[in-house]
């Protein structure tokens, strides 16, 4: 497979930046927001509490947020380990590990789906 005949390349660029931003920008809120904010006492613990968070996840746009946040790093990571993998010189491997990488990616997107969208 060469690079300049696979036409899927931009595709995966694309979910590659977008998933930098997600990672860099809102991972750190979230963390802030779920885990340190009330222990730092910027929020009381009614907010962070169980019954708060359940109300939280109920709505349909949280789920969406917290689909982004665990879905775009995941094809961040893909894109990663290939082209890594890639200057390690691991080259005759190519297809399998852009099948892996990627396929990896989109069983985590489905698995992201069905905990947020059907078990929540």
């Amino acid at each position: 497979m060469s690079y300049k005949q696979d036409k899927t390349e931009p595709f995966w660029w694309g979910l590659f930046s977008a998933g930098g931003v997600v990672a860099a920008m809102l991972i750190p809120v979230l963390i802030y927001f779920v885990g340190l904010a009330e222990p730092l006492g910027s929020v009381g613990a009614e907010v962070s509490g169980y019954e708060a968070m359940s109300k939280l996840l109920s709505h349909p746009l949280v789920k969406v947020v917290f689909f982004v946040v665990a879905v775009l790093p995941l094809y961040h990571a893909a894109h990663r380990i290939r082209f890594m993998l890639h200057e390690f010189g691991v080259r005759k491997l190519i297809l399998p590990i852009h099948y892996f990488c990627y396929g990896g990616a989109i069983v985590g997107t489905g698995l992201a789906a069905y905990i947020l969208f059907y078990l929540l």
